[in-house]
């Protein structure tokens, strides 16, 4: 009778350390998870510095030519005065068109709902587009996610630009939550 009770004491003893072992494991791994998530967006933005320099048409041809290297065609950028939201328009591999606005301000700057309001006022009904898209140097305000997610719009901050920088094909972007990715808190500004 001692036998099985030191023998069962064992068991339980070993099914507390391994499950022990098994949540420590499982919280380190959910750590190591979160930190390279934060690396690669801190490589990601890192590799945008030049964006930060470029002038508009720089920026909006840079957006055109990520757009060709994802497989969108007819690829043309059309943006300047009087382009009513429109600096980049083109299709998308299955063939619906893609409209996109481009901001290309300081990192320290946000673009607020009212930039997003004009550009869905335009993106559709003037230019035609199947997929509304707007591509920032910077963090989008929480009212402005919130709009677009309600209109259908898809937002590319600076965060996922360098995503799409790196390598990320644009049509990944085009169906997440843009109200609850992303951050809303402004970056740094490079001066102090």
């Amino acid at each position: 009778m001692g036998t099985v009770l030191l023998v069962a004491l064992a068991a339980v003893v070993a099914t507390v350390v391994i499950t022990g072992l098994v949540r420590a494991g499982r919280r380190e791994a959910q750590a190591e998870k979160t930190r390279l998530a934060e690396e690669a967006q801190r490589q990601a933005r890192r590799s945008l510095e030049a964006v930060w320099v470029m002038d508009d048409r720089e920026f909006e041809e840079y957006v055109a030519q990520l757009c060709r290297r994802d497989g969108c065609t007819d690829v043309k950028r059309v943006g300047g005065s009087g382009d009513l939201g429109a600096d980049v328009i083109g299709c998308l591999p299955d063939g619906r068109k893609i409209v996109i606005q481009c901001k290309r301000y300081a990192k320290h700057r946000t673009v607020g709902s009212r930039d997003i309001q004009t550009f869905n006022g335009t993106a559709r009904a003037e230019h035609g587009a199947d997929v509304p898209v707007f591509v920032a140097s910077c963090v989008f305000t929480k009212p402005a996610r919130a709009f677009a997610a309600r209109q259908h719009l898809t937002l590319i901050d600076i965060n996922l630009l360098g995503f799409w920088n790196n390598g990320t094909a644009l049509t990944s972007f085009l169906d997440l939550d843009i109200a609850r990715s992303g951050t809303n808190r402004k970056l740094r500004p490079d001066h102090d």
